[in-house]
This record gives structure tokens, sequence and C-alpha cells, in this order.
């Protein structure tokens, strides 16, 4: 599994409860240009219409070698390919107070490209103080014993 894109903010502004994979629906430029790592995660979050699950405001940039493409649009909604039950399931999760659907990643797996969401519960102030905190302490242990070797 090749890892395209990350969704690194949303580790650090959500609590993340339940991970599901998902394929995404994509043209042949989009696909190319997400194989070469033309795709951001930054401010996506599902969306549910009728019985279909939406990627919506993930940013592709134009397939440079496509050529011009007059009425291509960047951050348009992608439909998410998952089974019924899993869409009513995360439409359930999605409409409880505080919990909301998140994209984490984007990857190949064999050759398909896919999505990795998640239920998440955003965090509050004190908790992504808790976050940075601990990652400080991580980072400082790792630096010590690194120069103790």
């Amino acid at each position: 599994m090749n890892n395209l894109a990350d969704n690194k903010k949303a580790f650090f502004d959500y609590e993340i409860l339940e991970k599901l994979e998902a394929g995404i629906v994509l043209s042949g430029q989009e696909t190319k240009s997400v194989k070469n790592g033309q795709a951001s995660l930054k401010g996506t979050f599902v969306t549910f219409h009728k019985n279909n699950a939406f990627l919506t405001n993930m940013n592709i940039s134009p397939y440079k070698q496509a050529g011009p493409l007059p009425e291509y649009e960047p951050t348009k909604s992608r439909r998410l390919l998952l089974h019924k039950r899993e869409i009513d399931y995360l439409r359930e999760k999605s409409q409880e107070q505080g919990l909301t659907i998140v994209p984490l990643r984007v990857y190949t797996k064999n050759r398909f490209i896919k999505v990795e969401i998640a239920v998440a519960r955003g965090k509050k102030q004190y908790d992504k103080r808790e976050t940075i905190k601990n990652r400080d302490t991580e980072r400082e242990i790792r630096r010590t014993l690194k120069n103790r070797a």
C-alpha cells in the first residue's frame, strides 16, 4: 500500500473512534494526478446525498499532460464506493451529537485507489494541548536515547 495523501490535521483535531476503507470514483486524468501525489485532503469531509456518500472539498490538481480542461473543477464532490449498510451506519453516526466522518488518507491497494475514512469526535482545546505535550515529551525521549547510543 502506497500513501498518496494524508490528512495530518485530522489526527490533531479529532479523536479517531473507528476506521473504514472505501473506494472512490475518479476520472482517468484525476487518477493519474492522484497517483502523482497531486491530491490534498485538507479541509475534506464526508457528506450524504440520497443513498450515496460523497467526499466533499478534496482538491485534486489537474493532470499536467492532459492538456487544457476548461470545465474541470478541482474541489468537486467525489462519490465514495461503500455498501448500503456501511452508508446507513455512517449516516447514523454522523447524526449523533459530536461525531463526524473525516478522511484520513488516500492510498493504493493493488491497482485501486482507496480512501480511509473515520468516525471521529472533535477534540476540545485542552485535549489538543495535551496531544502537543505528549508529542514533545516523546520527541525529547527519542532524542536522549539517540544521543546515548
